[in-house]
């Protein structure tokens, strides 16, 4: 299938059996923790709770001039979906990628229709120059994180530090079971183990799976335990769960999962802590309190990004205000395609000062045949400053 196709699908409805159509950087760190809850608030006492929050937003110049300047000439990244980040030694950023597309971009902006697809990447960002890590041979690359030996493929989760110099990456493991072109589903939750310098694939290992939750829409170092996002659908509203793991194994530790009043070890306990998520979203500390940046989707295909504030990680969140719509959404957008939308808006902690945030979103196409390759542009990330005001 096509990956326009599968960023819809992602930017829609996944759920558990089915796939419906729907600061500075430290180095080696996980995402940077900007601020923490206030010494001796009491739990569930914050600030931010009944607080509007409002944002000032433009374009992140240095970001989006990189990418673009990169993915037309470089010859290697010219676009994909996703669009995590985690600081790497030597004080470089990695950028990991679900669904990618590598090789040229044709003198007038279009995408060959030869061009090389891979389920995931990783382009690494010295702060000047940009390079892309797959696996394979530069003569035949594959995704980082290969298919298995029958076929299962790979889409990634937020990236995290693991232990003893190594990278933990959450991922989503579908299959096809069909012929047809949505054919395909979920099956599982797994983590791999990638080399922190190299960014070599070192093994895959099983996380849990047994309640069909999406796990890795985002971690979140907090102390000396991981927290662990994911989601699913109830009732046709795509719900946030949360689960931590502890010490200092990563995601590669023993999990528990927030019941909504404690942390049980059954998945099955597992219970929502926000509702109208994307698929991937974020969850830092903001001033006394915990905010979550993501693409409302109480309407499929929405433009908002939205803010949604707790005074703990573990919830509830609440809306808390629209932050921005993204331009390009729709007839009526900056493509003038009806086929165009957006999705998986979420921060970036490590690089966030004071209260403007880095956020980036996703834009994609129904046109599986057509757009994606007719303009390049179309499947990119976006890259924001969104700077808060609290009321």
């Amino acid at each position: 299938m096509n990956n326009d196709v599968r960023g819809w699908l992602r930017a829609s409805t996944i759920t558990a059996a089915t796939v419906a159509v729907a600061a500075l950087m430290v180095p080696g760190a996980a995402h940077a923790s900007p601020g923490s809850p206030a010494p001796g608030a009491k739990a569930g006492e914050c600030s931010l709770a009944g607080a509007t929050i409002t944002a000032e937003v433009s374009i992140n110049d240095a970001l989006t001039e990189r990418f673009e300047t990169y993915a037309n000439t470089g010859g290697e990244w010219t676009g994909a979906d996703s669009t995590y980040s985690l600081p790497l030694p030597g004080g470089e950023t990695g950028w990991f990628f679900s669904d990618t597309f590598l090789g040229e971009v044709n003198d007038d902006g279009s995408r060959p229709l030869d061009s090389v697809f891979v389920n995931n990447s990783i382009v690494v960002d010295d702060g000047e120059t940009l390079r892309t890590v797959t696996g394979g041979t530069p003569e035949a690359p594959e995704s980082v994180i290969p298919p298995t030996e029958d076929g299962k493929w790979h889409w990634i989760g937020d990236p995290t530090a693991g232990r003893r110099g190594t990278v933990h990456v959450p991922l989503l493991q579908f299959e096809k079971f069909g012929p047809g072109g949505f054919d395909f589903g979920w099956t599982a939750n797994r983590l791999a183990i990638l080399d922190e310098d190299t960014l070599e694939l070192q093994s895959i290992e099983d996380l849990p799976s047994a309640t069909g939750i999406n796990w890795g829409s985002w971690t979140q170092e907090a102390g000396n335990r991981t927290l662990v996002y994911g989601i699913t659908d109830i009732d046709g509203v795509r719900s946030a769960f949360v689960a931590r793991t502890s010490g200092t194994r990563g995601l590669d530790g023993i999990w528990r999962f927030w019941d909504g009043q404690r942390w049980s070890p059954h998945e099955a306990d597992a219970a929502p802590v926000a509702s109208y998520v994307a698929n991937e979203f974020s969850v830092a500390p903001f001033r006394d309190g915990w905010l979550m940046v993501t693409h409302d989707t109480t309407f499929p295909f929405d433009s908002r990004i939205v803010a949604k504030v707790a005074c703990e990680p573990t919830g509830p969140f609440v809306d808390a205000g629209e932050l921005y719509r993204t331009p390009e959404t729709g007839p009526f957008g900056s493509y003038g395609d009806g086929d165009v939308f957006t999705y998986n808006a979420h921060e970036h902690p490590e690089f966030r000062e004071g209260d403007t945030l880095l956020v980036t979103y996703n834009v994609n196409t129904f046109d599986n045949v057509g757009d994606v390759y007719d303009d390049a542009s179309i499947y990119r990330p976006r890259f924001l400053d969104v700077t808060l005001t609290v009321d």
